[in-house]
């Protein structure tokens, strides 16, 4: 087949192009390919170009409880692919130090307790909060990866299908304008056929764009027409050039390099063809560009790679400071505190000197381990008959049981509770006290705040039941609005419905479990606005305010940062629709204004400026909260 001929062409106009360029076409070739290869990957899933918005922090610097902060706040995420491998890293890094400090734990144990024949058990609530994030996020992937990979068949099929439609309008028989209709109605669609899976991606745009290039050659159009369409692709490619122009000088290489991705999608996918005699020259020109900024790019890459085998020679020298301690002759604690002291800034600074090369991370990380094992070793030997830190973990443990006696009593228990929950978890942190005084510290402890959290769930208790008291009224009131008409003068309908609105509120909080009846109320609502002669953004606007209103009363910050973080997308959303279409109309200059495709495209700008408007006054409402 003809198209199959082209299936490798590098972009829409190029072929068997920069050959009289001074730069090797393979090397040529070899940047416009990482960029198809970017964009098709892109194209798969537009949540991995977000990516480059989420900086990849230094993971190895952060401990063990601010890698779980990192990982809960990526992990709500709806941007799958956008924070996979910021997830896979604090994960490979996490687990890293997390089996280290359990070889710690054990070998501690282990020298502590030498006649022992109990097995060794730690518990770690951090880990377990950490494979329940983990374990969230995975399941999270895998239904984004069935729900996108159907949509990616889907989708392969749609423009399979358009390319088969395309290849028969090349037809010299049938009549061009209705062809010429036709060809137009076609490009619509492709635009809005949805991703396709990467590995497809190129050779289904370059088998489309060689059949309209061949519309464009090889059928009969009107001149005049195929002239203007001519004209516009080449002033938009033009400006694609300039545009490349200027990210060659950018400072910020890697920012300019994944714009010029995104100039690469334009020009494949946005743009039209251009006159044959236009075609090898501007492509040569953008591809020189692109070449430049791939060399660039490739620079930079280079000098991480110097910075890595610089960093791999800070942490052998890390790791030897480490062993040569290890040697010292240490005979009194003073000393050994001072070395412990010396160990663990080693140990900052080996976390905090930056990634090596990755052929040798597994070794310098099993490196490291085994000299801050031996470490361990030696300082355990000679703490091994001395308990004098189980003595300094029982005063710990008496701080922690007079602080808990303080709180016992308390009645802020929103203040109260979430540090009594804290000494808890305190608690389980320090180690062994002297077993004389094992059980009666415990037992002190235990009472107290056992104390303290059987009077927190009496006082809910008590809160629930005037929640099952506001429930049943609720449940009267929504019987009571059965029987409510609207008199049909608009002025009194409106108060009314703002009166009931009023003294639902009043009525106050229901039990969680039961929040359902507000759904109802709000249906209830629902009918009563489609009733009243507002405008579809009134009454809109006003289910919004009573929506808030609701979040606003139940204090569920939660739900009211999320619904400010949508209002915002979507404000930016719809404003860059407006921008695209006023860009659009600047292609139709010379085209009469009863141009019914220019009729339309200013239909649309005024409906999403009307949007763009109930938008900013949503936003505007929930900021003023």
């Amino acid at each position: 087949m003809q198209e199959e001929q082209h299936d490798n062409l590098p972009m829409v106009d190029g072929n068997e192009v920069l050959e009289s360029q001074n730069e090797p076409q393979s090397s040529v070739d070899e940047a416009i390919e990482i960029i198809e290869n970017l964009n098709a990957e892109v194209s798969e899933d537009t949540t991995i170009g977000e990516s480059h918005d989420i900086p990849m922090l230094n993971y190895e610097a952060m401990d063990m409880e601010n890698l779980v902060t990192e990982l809960e706040n990526l992990v709500v995420s709806d941007k799958i692919m956008a924070v996979k491998n910021h997830v896979e890293e604090i994960k490979s890094v996490f687990l890293s130090k997390y089996n280290h400090f359990i070889e710690e734990k054990k070998e501690a144990f282990v020298n502590e307790n030498p006649d022992s024949t109990e097995e060794f058990e730690y518990h770690f609530p951090l880990k377990s909060k950490f494979d329940s994030l983990y374990s969230n996020f995975r399941s999270k992937k895998n239904t984004h990866f069935k729900s996108l990979e159907s949509d990616l068949k889907s989708n392969l099929q749609t423009r399979l299908a358009l390319i088969e439609e395309l290849k028969s309008l090349i037809n010299p028989g049938e009549n061009i304008k209705d062809n010429l209709k036709q060809f137009n109605d076609l490009r619509e669609r492709w635009k809005t056929a949805g991703a396709i899976p990467k590995d497809k991606y190129n050779h289904v745009w370059n088998n489309f764009h060689f059949h309209v290039e061949n519309f464009y050659d090889y059928l009969h159009l009107d001149r005049e027409a195929r002239d203007i369409d001519f004209k516009h692709n080449l002033e938009a490619k033009l400006k694609i050039i300039a545009r490349a122009q200027e990210l060659v000088n950018e400072a910020d290489v890697m920012k300019a390099f994944r714009e010029l991705q995104s100039l690469h999608k334009i020009w494949k996918e946005d743009i039209g063809p251009v006159s044959r005699e236009n075609r090898e020259e501007i492509w040569a020109a953008f591809s020189e560009l692109t070449k430049q900024m791939h060399d660039k790019r490739e620079l930079i890459f280079e000098q991480q790679r110097g910075s890595e085998v610089e960093n791999l020679a800070k942490k052998k020298e890390i790791i030897a400071a480490i062993e040569a301690i290890t040697t010292e002759k240490i005979a009194i604690h003073s000393g050994w505190q001072t070395q412990v002291e010396k160990i663990e800034a080693l140990r900052a600074n080996f976390f905090s000197a930056g990634k090596v090369p990755t052929e040798v991370n597994e070794q310098t990380w099993s490196d490291f381990k085994t000299a801050v094992r031996n470490f361990n070793v030696h300082k355990n030997s000679f703490y091994k008959d001395i308990k004098k830190d189980q003595n300094t973990n029982l005063d710990k443990k008496n701080a922690l049981v007079a602080r808990a006696k303080e709180l016992q009593e308390s009645t802020d228990f929103n203040v109260s509770t979430p540090i009594m929950k804290k000494i808890q978890e305190e608690w389980k942190q320090i180690g062994h006290v002297p077993k004389k005084y094992s059980d009666s510290v415990w037992k002190e402890f235990k009472e107290a705040c056992n104390h303290y959290f059987n009077r927190l769930h009496t006082e809910k208790n008590e809160n629930e039941e005037v929640e099952v008291a506001a429930f049943e009224k609720k449940k009267e009131y929504l019987e009571s609005l059965k029987s409510f008409e609207l008199v049909g003068d608009h002025k009194t309908d409106l108060d009314a419905i703002k009166s009931h609105i009023e003294a639902w509120k009043a009525i106050g909080k229901v039990p969680f479990a039961r929040r359902h009846i507000e759904g109802k109320f709000n249906k209830i609502l629902d009918v009563l606005f489609e009733k009243l002669s507002l405008s579809k953004k009134d009454t809109d606007m006003m289910r919004f305010s009573n929506r808030m209103d609701s979040l606003s009363e139940s204090n569920d910050t939660r739900k009211i940062d999320n619904e400010k973080i949508f209002l915002i997308r979507k404000v930016e959303e719809v404003q860059n629709e407006i921008f695209q279409l006023e860009n659009n109309i600047q292609f139709f200059a010379k085209a009469k204004k009863d141009n019914p495709m220019v009729l339309e495209v200013m239909k649309n700008i005024e409906h999403h400026k009307e949007e763009l408007a109930t938008w900013k006054e949503k936003l505007k409402q929930i900021r003023q909260m």
